[in-house]
Order: structure tokens, then C-alpha cells, then sequence
């Protein structure tokens, strides 16, 4: 259960903020069905939540636990500074001529291919003998922050000042990794 929580935290507040978050407040705006671009943010997610977490179940076999731990906390601390820097645009899609459900599903899917919260998810899974929970915290992680933003779409940066939130997460994973790296290293 432990996996499950840890992750759920750490991904949502890698998501918080970021550009899957903008991206499905962006679509849910522009095609004005929140239903359809929830159902491809799940179906987006689920993939690539799995995908991440089967490979960190997989790695969990071929490497020592002490390199284990330095991947986590590797994974922790490119999300914190990825977080603290700055943030590229995001492409709004506007140019693609598919259907709602296809462009929401095919944008989040690729925008989420290799981002911040597929490594946590991957290090989280390769440290826990219940990789299905880690996945399952991974995939409640990113809908519960994205799904926020279908909902209240622009109003979201109204109500929560997301730059702070945005910030402190990522302060906050960095503190996490570096801790992290500090006792892979046997610093302390």
C-alpha cells in the first residue's frame, strides 16, 4: 500500500502544473466535452502508467538494489527541477483535423510519452513488490490533477495560484531525491 500512496503524492504533484494538466484544460475548453477528453485522458494515462510501471517491475530484476535506489532518486529530482524550471508551450492541437476523442487521446498520450511522471511511476514500481498498486496510484495521481483542470479549465489558475503550487512540488520532489541520493550514496 505503500507504493500506492507514495506514488499517488509524487505524481500528482508532478502533474500539478504541467503541461498534460494545461493540455486537458485546453481541450476540454476548445471541443466543450469534458466527458470525451476525461475518457482519453484515462485511456492515455493507463497506457503509459503501465508501460512505466511494468518496465520498473522488470528493472527491479536486473540491477542492485543500491543502483536501484539511485534511479529513484534520480527519477525524483529530474521531476523536482523539471518542475522548478522553466516549462516549454504546449501544442494546443488546434491543427488537427481528428475527432475530439482521437486528438484528446493521441495529444495527451504522446505529451505524457516519457514525462516526469512515467519515471516516478517506473522507479516507484521497480522499489515495490506490488507493482499493480504503484500503477494504480500512478494512473489516480495524473487523472485527480488533469481531470481538476477539465473541469474548471481556466478558472483553475484563478482559483489556486499554480505558479507557487507548481514551486513548492517541485521543491519538494527535489528535497525527495536528493534525500534519496544521499542514502543510495551511503551518505547518511
Amino acid at each position: 500500500m505503500d507504493g500506492f500512496l507514495i506514488t499517488l503524492i509524487a505524481v500528482f504533484l508532478a502533474e500539478t502544473g504541467d503541461r498534460t494538466q494545461l493540455l486537458s484544460a485546453a481541450l476540454a475548453k476548445r471541443f466543450s466535452d469534458n466527458k470525451t477528453v476525461f475518457i482519453a485522458l484515462i485511456a492515455a494515462t493507463f497506457i503509459n502508467s503501465l508501460f512505466a510501471a511494468a518496465a520498473g517491475s522488470v528493472v527491479d530484476g536486473w540491477i542492485s538494489e543500491d543502483a536501484l535506489r539511485l534511479f529513484t532518486s534520480l527519477a525524483y529530482i529530474f521531476a523536482g527541477a523539471g518542475m522548478l524550471l522553466w516549462q516549454r508551450p504546449i501544442d494546443l492541437l488546434e491543427r488537427w483535423k481528428t475527432t475530439p476523442l482521437l486528438t484528446s487521446f493521441f495529444g495527451i498520450l504522446i505529451l505524457q510519452f516519457g514525462d516526469k511522471s512515467q519515471f516516478l511511476i517506473a522507479a516507484n514500481a521497480a522499489n515495490s513488490e506490488q507493482w499493480g498498486l504503484v500503477l494504480l496510484g500512478g494512473i489516480i495521481g495524473v487523472v485527480a490533477a488533469s481531470g481538476l483542470a477539465i473541469i474548471l479549465k481556466e478558472r483553475l489558475a484563478k482559483l489556486l495560484p499554480m505558479q507557487a503550487i507548481r514551486m513548492t512540488a517541485g521543491a519538494a520532489l527535489l528535497l525527495i531525491g536528493l534525500y534519496l541520493a544521499l542514502i543510495a550514496l551511503r551518505l547518511i
